[in-house]
Parts: structure tokens; C-alpha cells; sequence
């Protein structure tokens, strides 16, 4: 049987405030998207797009996201340092033997984490 789905394009990120969203991942993540001046807000991470979304404005109700979204950075103490001089409260962080996360909150209370792999 042939595989239908051929890849996961983006992940919709629900949000409440659309300017507060966009300036904490722009800002304080420092993540781009070269569509938010076009009123577009997907952000483009290299393998996967995070899309803003009001889900009210499609008349369902906002609810965060309570599974974390896993965002690579080079070195997770150091990004966390980094996030933590720029405002954001981590909630906590674990090493399982193959991989470093620390987890926080976006500004509109969905679960992220930072995340590094160092093992095969």
C-alpha cells in the first residue's frame, strides 16, 4: 500500500493574542518568518512551520497546547540561560540518556521545550 501521507508540513499554534504571539517568537525565541509583514504569521524552523492561529476566528474554542512542541537549539543549558535573561520561566528540564530538554510556556500557554539529541 502506498503511503498517503508523504510528509507533516506545519503545526498549528493556537494563540489568543496574535502581537503578543508574534513578539515573543520573534523576540524573545528570535525565530523569523519572512511572512509577518504580509499578516501571515507562519514561522519556517527548517523542517517543520509553526503557524499562528486564532482558533476563535474559525469559531472553536482556544485551548494551549499541552503536548510539547520540541525546538533544537545547539545547547539547551545555554539557550535556557539565554531565555531565562530574556523573561521566560522554565518549568523544568530532564536528560534521558540520549537527548537534554527544558521545558516553558509560549506567552499564550502552550508547552514548549528545548531540546537537544546528543546520542545515536
Amino acid at each position: 500500500m502506498e503511503n498517503l501521507v508523504e510528509r507533516a508540513d506545519f503545526v498549528s499554534v493556537p494563540v489568543q493574542n496574535m502581537e503578543r504571539a508574534r513578539a515573543f517568537y520573534r523576540d524573545t525565541l528570535g525565530m523569523q518568518s519572512p511572512n509577518w509583514e504580509a499578516g501571515f504569521p507562519e514561522i519556517e524552523t527548517g523542517n517543520i512551520s509553526l503557524y499562528l492561529v486564532d482558533p476563535t476566528a474559525m469559531g472553536m474554542e482556544f485551548a494551549p497546547h499541552t503536548a510539547h512542541i520540541a525546538l533544537r537549539v545547539r545547547d539547551v543549558a545555554a539557550a535556557r540561560r539565554e531565555l531565562e535573561e530574556r523573561g521566560v520561566t522554565f518549568t523544568g528540564e530532564h536528560d534521558t540518556g540520549v537527548c537534554n530538554m527544558a521545558f516553558f510556556r509560549d506567552s499564550e500557554g502552550n508547552s514548549l521545550m528545548l531540546h537537544r539529541r546528543y546520542a545515536s
